[in-house]
């Protein structure tokens, strides 16, 4: 009598090779019926050889799979082929087939710069769960001649807090704003001073009682958030219809200048009268900017 024939897949040469303990997504591709089907999953340990991991599809013992990783603070991401060594339930191994040279030496610098010791791992097919800790303590990487920086060479990491980038942005903002606002300054007195003909002076004083309509200026942002504050004093030139007709600064900050001159080119005037007739006459008109 013949003893049946064993269903069980014969069994694999016993390896041992270090593994590193890891948690990041894994993406798997695999060919059914020749079309591509993406499997979402978890690395849970890595090594040069292969990987351990958590994939939420069934596959069979030596189907060949892509797989696609980022190892934590790595700007290139592992991209392989590779062999199902087996699965248990959601848990698989799988071995790299071809991993070009410089991916190996990218994981083997990420083990050595993540100061963890391996996990030594027989087949996993045999003793699956089974880790013993082996390898390179923290710190050591003697294949890759890398030592470790000395804790006093570090140079210390600047953080900065979101309130106080917030700060900042508004501080430069501020600064552009002031610098723009010269620059629109510049240009309109270069405009407003051309030569005219001569008109009547009045003061400031007799003038301010004979506004009609009068609009507030508008506090600019970019001066608040610097603090900006005071006095602005314009030229003005009034017609006889009693409209503004010209402005210019006089005295005062350049952002608040501009947003007062803004406002006083609104303003209405009762005609001044000379000899019973309106006519176009000069005045100044002083603004004050003041913080609450």
């Amino acid at each position: 009598m013949s003893a049946a024939r064993s269903s069980t897949l014969p069994e694999a040469p016993q390896r041992s090779f270090a593994r590193h303990s890891i948690s990041v997504p894994l993406d798997l591709i695999v060919l059914r019926s020749g079309v591509p089907e993406n499997l979402p999953g978890r690395c849970t340990d890595i090594s040069e050889v292969g990987v351990g991991a958590v994939i939420a599809g069934e596959m069979a013992a030596g189907q060949q799979v892509a797989v696609e990783l980022r190892l934590p603070n790595v700007g290139v991401p592992v991209r392989a082929r590779a062999l199902v060594r087996y699965q248990s339930r959601l848990r698989c191994g799988l071995e790299f087939v071809g991993l070009p040279a410089e991916q190996k030496e990218m994981i083997r610098y990420w083990i050595y710069r993540s100061a963890a010791k391996p996990l030594d791992f027989k087949d996993s097919r045999e003793n699956p769960g089974h880790e013993e800790r082996v390898g390179w303590a923290a710190g050591e990487a003697p294949e890759l001649g890398i030592k470790p920086e000395p804790e006093h060479r570090r140079k210390p990491r600047v953080h900065i807090g979101r309130r106080a980038l917030y700060i900042l942005i508004a501080f430069v903002l501020a600064l552009a704003a002031l610098g723009w606002w010269e620059w629109q300054r510049s240009w309109n007195e270069l405009e407003n001073r051309t030569p005219i003909g001569e008109s009547l002076r009045v003061s400031s004083e007799t003038m301010e009682k004979r506004i009609t309509t009068k609009v507030e200026p508008v506090y600019p942002e970019a001066a608040r958030i610097a603090g900006t504050e005071g006095r602005v004093e314009l030229g003005a030139t009034i017609g006889a219809d009693g409209s503004v007709e010209r402005l210019w600064r006089i005295s005062g900050w350049p952002i608040l200048a501009q947003s007062a001159m803004e406002a006083v080119r609104s303003w209405k005037f009762e005609p001044y009268l000379s000899g019973g007739k309106a006519v176009e006459v000069e005045s100044r008109v002083v603004v004050e900017f003041r913080l609450k």
